[in-house]
This record gives structure tokens, sequence and C-alpha cells, in this order.
């Protein structure tokens, strides 16, 4: 478990150098923050919504946001939230924990923007949570992202 601390929110306040890319995501649930890191140091912050149920996902249809270890394993340009970064949801973990409880983990944990039609709510968006266990920032801020975290990126979502 990463013992990050942010105290403050302050990711647009100086330009990144040309080709800067995150190298680890951390999701601090408590704080509703997401931190990307590149090579230990701070890279950018951005407050996010959550699932709208609260704790960690335990099956599909939940509505929680997952507690855990877990990859940047897909990017979709198409996706209705406008952006997507896949997180790899459920790990090995997660599917055993399922498995003991006879449930279904559910899939398509996902880091994105929100719907066209809702881009006018700007940071408005991360003041209640309303995914169905995604993690959300805003339509900017998901183009942002979107440059600076590739496949593979390691990502920790802690409570």
């Amino acid at each position: 478990m990463c013992l990050l601390a942010v105290t403050a929110c302050s990711h647009h306040t100086q330009p990144l150098p040309a080709g800067e890319q995150a190298d680890h995501i951390v999701i601090l649930k408590s704080q509703h923050q997401m931190v990307l890191m590149t090579q230990g140091k701070l890279l950018r912050t951005y407050r996010v919504a959550l699932g709208r149920a609260s704790g960690n996902k335990e099956r599909r249809g939940d509505h929680k946001t997952p507690l855990g270890h877990y990859v940047i394993d897909q990017k979709n340009a198409q996706s209705r939230f406008h952006l997507a970064l896949h997180v790899s949801y459920p790990n090995a973990a997660d599917q055993q924990h399922a498995r003991e409880a006879g449930v279904d983990p559910g899939d398509a944990i996902l880091i994105h923007g929100v719907r066209k039609q809702f881009a006018w709510l700007g940071s408005l968006q991360h003041d209640i949570d309303w995914t169905d266990g995604c993690i959300a920032v805003t339509n900017d801020e998901m183009d942002e992202v979107w440059k600076l975290v590739p496949t593979g990126t390691p990502v920790d979502i802690e409570p």
C-alpha cells in the first residue's frame, strides 16, 4: 500500500515538459483524488467522482469502486464517457474473493470522462459519487490523462 498523502489539488499549476508520462496512478478513495506519478514524483492530481456506493467492490452491479493493485490494460477512444482507460479489475484476489462468495466479480472498471451531454457540468461532476464503480474526471482532465497515461501503467486504488 502506498502511503501517499496529497494535501492540495494543484494539477494545472505548472505546464508539463513535452513527452512527460505517468508511470504510476494512485487513487485515494477517501480523498476523492487520483494522483499521477512519474519516477516517484507527483506529476498531477485530479479530484474524482467514484462509485455511488461506498466500500470495496465485491460483485457485479454493487456500484462500488474496487480496492487493490491493477494496471491500465486498454484505452478506449470511442467510450460513451468521452475517453476511457480500462483498469484490470478483477485481479486474482478479486476473482478468488468472488468465487468464495459465489458471485460474479464484475468488470469494466474505467477511468473516464463524462458523457457528452453532461460535459457542461465541468468540475461539478465530482461533487457527488455517481459512477457504477469507475473513476471519473472532467472531459478536459481526461484529455490530459489520456496523453499522460500509457497502457501498462500500474494503478493502486486505496481506501
